[in-house]
């Protein structure tokens, strides 16, 4: 497993104070709710972004991060280091409570 994600890795730049990552695939129905909760919260908090990646499309990735199943959110603090992982849809609360673990 990579100790460190970056924009090579994530294929976009991370935030500068945190990054929510979204593991998805094109027929998850809570992906969709997960990503307008992600986009959400990082529209509110400075300095953190949201990448959301198409398992299908990164398998190399997600073997490598033992992802099982979408959506799985990581987040990663300014380094690019998960501090936080989470399968399914994450309540909005949780997602801002995480955060105060990367930033």
């Amino acid at each position: 497993m990579p100790a460190l994600l970056g924009a090579a890795e994530l294929g976009a730049e991370p935030g500068r104070r945190a990054t929510l990552v979204q593991f998805s695939s094109a027929f998850c129905q809570p992906c969709r709710a997960t990503r307008r909760i992600l986009a959400e919260v990082a529209a509110m908090v400075g300095g953190v972004a949201h990448i959301e990646i198409d398992a299908e499309e990164r398998l190399d990735l997600v073997r490598a991060l033992g992802i099982e199943k979408t959506p799985t959110v990581l987040v990663l603090d300014a380094a690019g280091r998960i501090v936080r992982r989470a399968a399914g849809m994450p309540r909005k609360v949780d997602v801002i409570a995480a955060l105060g673990a990367a930033v």
